[in-house]
């Protein structure tokens, strides 16, 4: 199978590599501006993995012509505008598959939304999401994942090509509740980085088990299965990224509370904006990721924001 994936960074080199090593037909594209894309061209490799000479690397955005599958692993708050350098080139009868997880800012559309609303009714859209980091995978650690759709045929396909040794693909049955509870399990990663580091390890128990919750609440009233927040899109991705010292949110969660520098955004930066957005659309509360968005974007005081989160009024758990 053509496959064509882009975006070089950490995430979209993996799914290469893996791909590559099911023997699907692979070429990587990245921006020449990129220092990963330019480093892939020089050497094959970066800081995690080297890819085969069997993969084909290029700069030139046309290659995605040539794909039957079109995997995007990009930063989430510029899919809409790489959705319209897209459009000149008339794509029909693809497959997207979206491998990164967020919610766009401003208008709370989920990332399956922004494809099929920008690209010819021919194409198919599908999500691959789930628990797993690069260093991981890389080091033959395997893990459990998703993939999602709105048509079942496409989802069935793209779980047998893409199923191997390291990856268990399950069949989603919620896209709204995947993407959502996907994008805001890194707003919670966040909020246990700024646990960890004002040493309150100790709370990410209940941070779970409360995150879970209004996250569960927010999907219901979106329109999806509540039940999706306790599946592998939240929940089970809550390991990789509430306690992994790989998780990007977690990290940048505790460093910003320690006053250290941080030179990367995390994606859960965003989606904690586009989440209270969503809460005050839907009226739902979601006190987690209200407190985060307003230590990040209002300056609230970390300790009176987690004071905020664990001692509300009495209530019945559920």
């Amino acid at each position: 199978m053509k496959i064509g994936v882009v975006g070089c960074g950490r995430w979209g080199s993996l799914i290469t590599w893996y791909l590559d090593r099911l023997g699907h037909e692979m070429t990587l594209y990245g921006r020449a501006s990129s220092p990963h894309m330019q480093r892939f061209l020089a050497e094959r490799r970066n800081d995690l993995l080297t890819l085969e000479e069997s993969v084909k690397l290029t700069c030139d955005l046309e290659c995605v012509t040539r794909a039957e599958i079109i995997v995007i692993s990009i930063a989430s708050q510029g899919l809409r505008g790489f959705m319209e350098e897209l459009r000149p080139l008339k794509l029909m009868g693809k497959t997207f598959v979206l491998c990164m997880k967020g919610i766009e800012v401003g208008s709370g559309k989920r990332l399956s939304e922004i494809v099929a609303e920008n690209t010819d009714p021919s194409n198919e859209v599908a999500v691959w999401l789930g628990p797993g980091h690069v260093q991981e995978f890389y080091a033959g650690i395997p893990n459990c994942m998703v993939i999602d759709s709105e048509n079942p045929s496409v989802k069935a396909r793209l779980v047998e090509e893409f199923s191997g040794e390291l990856i268990r693909f399950y069949y989603g049955t919620d896209l709204i509740g995947n993407e959502v509870g996907a994008a805001a399990k890194n707003v919670i990663g966040i909020a246990a980085g700024m646990l960890d580091g004002v040493k309150l390890t100790t709370l990410k128990g209940a941070l779970m088990a409360r995150g879970t919750r209004e996250i569960g609440r927010l999907i219901a009233a979106m329109g999806g299965k509540e039940i999706s927040a306790y599946g592998l899109c939240h929940l089970g991705d809550y390991e990789a990224t509430v306690f992994s010292p790989y998780s990007h949110n977690r990290m940048f969660g505790e460093r910003l509370v320690r006053g250290e520098s941080c030179d990367f955004l995390a994606e859960g930066y965003y989606t904690a904006k586009a989440l209270v957005q969503l809460a005050d659309r839907y009226g739902v509360e979601l006190p987690i990721c209200r407190g985060v968005y307003e230590v990040l974007y209002e300056g609230r005081d970390l300790r009176e924001g987690l004071g905020s989160l664990f001692q509300r009024s009495l209530k019945q758990e559920f």
